[in-house]
């Protein structure tokens, strides 16, 4: 994987969790007590060997800053390659959202055509999952597809993926649509956000999008062009949750109390990583109660507590 390099875009839709996101983006909300939503996708790109890895934010960082810092908690405070954040020119988040994350890099091109990695992979934050990032960059270099957007076969049963990309797969796994879940079929292939293409190509299709002005988003720039690339889908058969509104957020950290999911998420192919706090154990005093609950360190229990999530410091 020496020669892939990780992006993380952060422009993602907060229309459904505004409640969470009033001074933070999607990807610096708290999640399981003591991870923030971000900490998934670094961590993909970190276990799969990936060490030049790009955060391109909107708006609304100073809580990711303080919680990604030199990117040191995940083995990313290098003197070659490493973490890189980058922001738009303009703070005000109505124009960024207007002229679209294609601005973003093109404001920061140079950051593409400077780095020596021959392939991309781009995710979103939002995607709760922990992938095999090595096993997808290795069948989109067996198929020698141009792009490569990974997927998982969903049942639509309680619209945990609403207003998220579908993909319309082939037999021979080609993709030849690309809409928008709307309920109305039982199952349905939802898209991760997560791409891999070479870098050369995305550099392209940056330039092009804008030169023509048929995109806004990179995203809508892939979809404007699939026709004239070969673009795979690569099946993913792992947990996956979407942050996507706040019911979807209430929900994830409640289904991640059933262990088995728990598992699955946080050991499938590699530690999820977070920033590390000192502080002490949780204290339990002789008279409380706790059941099926995730306590984080630093806190006071001195109560009942059943079927719930505490975070850091709670007394």
């Amino acid at each position: 994987m020496n020669d892939v390099m990780g992006i993380i875009n952060l422009s993602e839709s907060e229309e459904n969790i505004k409640d969470l996101t009033l001074n933070r983006s999607v990807a610096s909300i708290h999640i399981l007590g003591r991870y923030r939503i971000i900490d998934f996708a670094l961590s993909n790109m970190v276990n799969a060997g990936i060490t030049n890895v790009a955060i391109y934010n909107h708006a609304k960082g100073h809580s990711l800053m303080m919680h990604l810092g030199s990117g040191k908690h995940w083995g990313l405070d290098r003197k070659r390659d490493g973490l890189f954040i980058f922001y738009p020119d303009q703070c005000f988040e109505d124009n960024n959202r207007r002229a679209g994350d294609l601005e973003y890099f093109k404001n920061h091109i140079d950051y593409l055509k400077t780095s020596t990695q021959q392939y991309v992979i781009m995710s979103r934050s939002y995607m709760i999952c922990n992938m095999d990032y090595v096993k997808m960059v290795k069948y989109h270099k067996k198929t020698g597809a141009d792009i490569t957007i990974a997927y998982k076969e969903m049942e639509n049963s309680v619209g945990r993926f609403m207003a998220c990309d579908t993909l319309e797969v082939d037999p021979d796994d080609r993709i030849v649509g690309i809409g928008k879940n709307l309920g109305k079929e039982k199952y349905y292939n939802v898209s991760l956000e997560t791409y891999v293409l070479k870098r050369e190509l995305l550099i392209k299709l940056i330039e092009e999008a804008i030169q023509k002005g048929d995109a806004r988003f990179l995203k809508e720039a892939i979809m404007n062009r699939i026709p004239g690339y070969d673009v795979k889908g690569w099946r993913f058969g792992g947990y996956l949750s979407c942050i996507n509104s706040t019911s979807n957020y209430f929900l994830t950290n409640m289904e991640l109390l059933n262990e088995d999911r728990w598992r699955e998420l946080f050991n499938e192919n590699g530690k999820i990583c977070t920033k590390v706090m000192d502080a002490p154990s949780t204290y339990y005093s002789q008279d409380s109660f706790v059941s099926n609950t995730i306590v984080a360190n630093g806190c006071i229990i001195e109560g009942t507590v059943e079927n719930s999530i505490i975070c850091r410091d709670v007394h």
